[in-house]
C-alpha cells in the first residue's frame, strides 16, 4: 500500500516572479510538477519514485520533471522564469541588496556588482562535520547546525571577490546561467588551480572547507565567477554553540 501524500510547504523569502522558490518539509509521496531544480539541504538521501530507484544525496541537487519524491525531511524547489527573462531585474525585488550595503564601510567594493537576496531559515540538522566533510569514516561527534539559504546575482564576466573566511559550512547550487566556483593558492587571480563549472541544477559536490579547532572551518582562497548573468543559491550550515542546543534534535546523518 502506498503512503498517503503529505507535506508542509511555504514560499521562501526570496521567491519572486523571476524565480519561484519553495521550502517543502516532511514530504511523503510528494509530486514534483513541471521542470524544477530540487535541492536536498538535509543529511539523508531523498529517493525519487522511479525505476531503478535512485536518490538525491545529502547536500546536493538535481533537475526533476513531473515525478514523485518518496520521502524527504526538507526540499528546496526552485523554478526560474523563462530563459529569455532579463534576470538582472531580480535585484530590484524586495530584500535584495548590493553586498557593499550589507557589510560594514570599506568591507566590499561597490565596483563589484554582486547582489544578495533576503536570507531564510530552513531547518535545524544534527551531524558530525568531520564525517560530512570526508575527514573520517564514521560519525562520532554530532553537532547541531542552523540551515540558512539565500540567492546571489552577478552579471556576466563578474569575478565575485577571492576570499577564504567563513564561520560556517556552505554549498552552492546554480539556478540561472553559467558560472563556476574557483579555488586559488593565494589572493591572486593568477594562482587559480581549480574550476568547478556550474550549470542550472548543479551543486558543488563537496563543501570547499575542512574542519578547524573549536568548531571552526578552514577554506582555501575561493570565489564565484559569473560567465553569463547568473543566479545561484547558497546554503549555509551555522554551528549552534552547545550551550544553546535545543534537544531533542533528530539525527539526520546516519549513513551517507
Amino acid at each position: 500500500m502506498s503512503a498517503t501524500p503529505s507535506a508542509t510547504e511555504r514560499p521562501l523569502k526570496f521567491s519572486s516572479p523571476y524565480l519561484r522558490a519553495d521550502l517543502v518539509r516532511d514530504a511523503v509521496d510528494y509530486t514534483i510538477e513541471g521542470r524544477t531544480i530540487v535541492v536536498n539541504p538535509g543529511t539523508t538521501p531523498v529517493t525519487v519514485a522511479e525505476v531503478p530507484r535512485k536518490s538525491i544525496p545529502p547536500l546536493s541537487s538535481t533537475v526533476l520533471a513531473d515525478t514523485r519524491i518518496e520521502k524527504a525531511d526538507a526540499l528546496l524547489l526552485l523554478r526560474p522564469a523563462a530563459e529569455d527573462v532579463e534576470m538582472t531585474g531580480i535585484t530590484r525585488e524586495p530584500g535584495w541588496h548590493h553586498l557593499a550595503d550589507l557589510l560594514g564601510p570599506g568591507e566590499f567594493s561597490r565596483d563589484t556588482p554582486l547582489h544578495r537576496s533576503a536570507q531564510d531559515e530552513i531547518n535545524t540538522v544534527l551531524f558530525d562535520p568531520a564525517y560530512i566533510l570526508g575527514e573520517r569514516e564514521a560519525a562520532l561527534d554530532q553537532r547541531e547546525f542552523n540551515v540558512r539559504a539565500n540567492l546571489w546575482f552577478a552579471p556576466a564576466g563578474t569575478d565575485c571577490f577571492i576570499h577564504n573566511t567563513h564561520d560556517f559550512i556552505e554549498v552552492h547550487t546554480q539556478v540561472h546561467g553559467l558560472g563556476r566556483m574557483q579555488r586559488f593558492r593565494d589572493h591572486d587571480q593568477a594562482s587559480l588551480y581549480q574550476d568547478v563549472l556550474m550549470s542550472p541544477g548543479y551543486t558543488t559536490p563537496d563543501p570547499f572547507c575542512a574542519t578547524g579547532p573549536q568548531c571552526s572551518y578552514h577554506y582555501p582562497m575561493h570565489q564565484y565567477r559569473a560567465d553569463t548573468d547568473c543566479v545561484w543559491l547558497a546554503i549555509e550550515y551555522h554551528p549552534v554553540p552547545r550551550a544553546l542546543r535545543t534537544l531533542p534534535v533528530p539525527t539526520l546523518l546516519e549513513n551517507r
